[in-house]
């Protein structure tokens, strides 16, 4: 067994956390300027490629300054990597992934300490907690304990100390370091992800808020087997800390997982996508992370057992259906290879010039229509042919859907008639890519208009109202 990296304190000192990174800036911007500097002696072609090498070679030294601190810097980090593809260079959103990987957890007596404080000696006392973490990630960790009185099995999801109150700091701290190492230009673009992404911080460290999400979405999937929520126990949970009862399971890629037959993980698969589908088309909320360290699959003793526990509820984010409306119509549009429909769509989300001409319209259409080729109907619209079965199942274990779209992507994202897209047709993608590479991962064999087809009604008429109705204001 791996230990566990550890360290003995967060740094949540103001000035303790700016220091770290202004002088992690500094020394970074003086050697990338003196590396650039030293490229203007290379031929003309290895100029841009050297370039990119020394870019990328100091955002990963800032990404790993960054791991070092914890707390909201890191995820500060995860969230740029996440959206950062639209306005930043590939070599720092490729850095800033690998934040992704940090497990660095804070020791046992810091964690006891911080949860005598807040939870007091008496509630302390009913519960047996496990010194060595399950899980660590930037904002917290998370330790398994005992009910003394019952033996019921628990979970306590533990804030690292003053990360709550270092949000506004980190901020100011991280677009400092970002200066000083001369990696991102700083536009009006930027600063209003950073907006979204001091709102996103701020909803992620509001246990009490995921508390109530956790609840609601146990509510609206109690009547289906599938899937399992957590239950929250409120004598353990304060504001940094959740109390939930233990869930057992395994990670997606298990070999107790990818060797069930091909009819269970069709089961699970269907499951997912159907999952994604009420998110975005009924309740008009949706799991913002969909990594897959937020699943776990219980293997039963039969199909029927089969089980899919829903973990962390702190990335639920509620979309009104005035903005999420548009983003659905895009999904209608590409599955009825409507371009007209696809269009106005794409308007009304203010994604596309109305100037752009015909081969742009006709391209981006074209890249739409494939994205969504998993979910279409297989003898309206063919997909590849390696990717169906003899009864038109879709292969999603076979398919390079994901590469294919991101490479057609690349080329359209280059066009002028495109403005960064807006947040929440990125939370909408990436929902959709979510999907996807969980059915890929499991290798599930399952046609994907089956699942899709009767959520396309649903708010239709109002949806086709809403564009219209942005469209006729612009």
């Amino acid at each position: 067994m791996t230990t566990r990296k550890t360290v003995k304190r967060v740094k949540t000192g103001a000035f303790e956390r700016r220091f770290s990174l202004a002088r992690a800036g500094i020394m970074a911007g003086a050697r990338y300027a003196t590396l650039t500097a030293g490229t203007l002696l290379a031929p003309r072609e290895e100029r841009a490629e050297r370039r990119k090498a020394i870019l990328g070679q100091q955002a990963q030294e800032l990404a790993t300054e960054l791991g070092k601190l914890k707390g909201s810097v890191v995820k500060i980090g995860q969230m740029m990597a996440l959206f950062g593809e639209h306005f930043l260079p590939e070599e720092v959103t490729a850095a800033l992934h690998t934040l992704e990987n940090n497990t660095t957890a804070l020791e046992w007596p810091a964690i006891e300490r911080h949860l005598l404080l807040r939870l007091g000696r008496a509630r302390m006392a009913e519960l047996e907690v496990d010194p060595e973490p399950l899980g660590a990630a930037s904002l917290g960790q998370v330790h398994r304990a005992v009910r003394r009185s019952d033996g019921k099995q628990l979970v306590l999801k533990i804030q690292y100390p003053g990360v709550s109150d270092a949000i506004d700091s980190d901020l100011r701290a991280v677009v400092q370091l970002l200066k000083l190492s001369r990696l991102v230009p700083i536009t009006d673009q930027f600063n209003l992800w950073l907006d979204e992404v001091r709102a996103m911080l701020r909803r992620e460290v509001d246990y009490r808020l995921e508390a109530r999400t956790t609840r609601d979405f146990a509510t609206l999937l109690a009547d289906d087997p599938r899937f399992v929520v957590p239950e929250v126990v409120d004598d353990y949970c304060t504001d940094d800390v959740l109390c939930l009862s233990f869930e057992s399971g395994v990670h997606i890629s298990d070999p107790s997982v990818t060797s069930l037959s091909q009819a269970r993980r069709d089961h699970l698969g269907r499951a997912i996508m159907e999952l994604c589908c009420m998110e975005v088309f009924r309740w008009s909320r949706m799991q913002t992370d969909p990594n897959f360290g937020n699943y776990l699959l219980r293997v039963g003793d039969t199909p029927d057992d089969d089980r899919i526990v829903l973990l962390d509820f702190g990335a639920i984010r509620d979309f009104h259906d005035e903005v999420l409306g548009p983003g659905r119509e895009m999904i209608r549009a590409s599955y009825y290879h409507d371009q007209n429909r696809l269009v106005a769509a794409l308007q009304a989300l203010n994604f596309l010039s109305e100037q752009a001409p015909p081969k742009v319209l006709d391209e981006f259409a074209e890249l739409c229509f494939e994205a969504i080729e998993a979910l279409q109907d297989p003898e309206r619209y063919p997909p590849p042919p390696e990717t169906l079965t003899a009864d038109l199942k879709y292969r999603w274990g076979d398919s390079d859907l994901p590469a294919r779209v991101m490479a057609r992507a690349g080329k359209n994202a280059l066009s002028r008639h495109f403005d960064v897209p807006p947040k929440e047709f990125i939370f909408l993608m990436r929902k959709l890519l979510g999907a996807y590479t969980f059915l890929h991962v499991i290798r599930a064999e399952v046609r994907g208009n089956d699942i899709l087809e009767p959520f396309l009604p649903l708010k239709e008429d109002s949806d086709r109202a809403l564009v219209a109705q942005l469209n006729a204001q612009r």
